[in-house]
């Protein structure tokens, strides 16, 4: 486990080091941008951070790719023979580790824009929201990252297409045949997110969950 989180933290600190992390931080900041424009009225603290989440799924998997294909090739196989299956839970723990960045940044964006003081349902419906986002990112950026495809053009064609099925399966209220983002969004506007959260957090894990089961078991002959 110590060589595990060893190079997740040099993984992170090359991904740092290579200014990649730049890109989606500033992809984030221009989106909170647009959603806080004008502050959050009162009643809708929970719908804004609904939104929040759903628009920063592919932010986030922006970032969880860039940080996959940060390491070269070369560098990766080697982790890849000392380490086995250990070198890809790795790559993924330093890849969420650094969504869980991003998703506070949004978090507190947020937190900053509401005109009341947030509840403490409010802070956890957030923290719980922000986090299956993070799983999703973390998927679609793992599936999408070089060791999977290797052409960059396809990859980011395959990310943002990912994103919107994602999108357009969540319209047909097909919870189940994806990350339900719309659902998130259209539950909190009308006030029933919080009606089943454990039935809910079920749907938003399953995809995210065989998601990152194919990335490994891609990798066993993608290193």
């Amino acid at each position: 486990m110590t060589s595990v989180i060893a190079l997740a933290r040099f993984r992170v600190a090359g991904y740092v080091a290579s200014h990649r992390a730049l890109q989606p931080l500033l992809a984030l900041l221009a989106l909170l941008a647009v959603l806080y424009a004008t502050a959050v009225p009162t009643g809708q603290e929970i719908a804004a951070t609904a939104d929040s989440a759903a628009m920063l799924v592919p932010v986030l998997a922006w970032a969880a790719r860039g940080l996959l294909d940060t390491e070269p090739d070369e560098q990766r196989a080697v982790a890849l023979s000392a380490l086995g299956t250990r070198e890809r839970v790795s790559g993924l723990l330093a890849a969420f580790a650094s969504l869980l960045v991003l998703a506070a940044i949004a978090e507190a964006a947020l937190l900053g824009r509401l005109t009341t003081v947030p509840t403490t349902g409010v802070l956890l419906t957030g923290v719980w929201l922000h986090l299956l986002s993070a799983a999703a990112g973390l998927a679609l950026g793992a599936l999408t990252s070089r060791p999977i495809l290797r052409s960059p053009a396809v990859s980011t064609m395959a990310l943002i297409f990912g994103y919107l099925l994602m999108l357009m399966l969540s319209l047909t209220g097909a919870r189940w045949l994806t990350v339900p983002v719309m659902g998130w969004m259209r539950d909190a506007h009308h006030g029933v997110l919080l009606a089943n959260p454990p039935l809910l957090t079920a749907q938003s894990l399953l995809w995210p969950a065989i998601g990152l089961a194919a990335y490994v078991w891609l990798r066993r002959t993608r290193p």
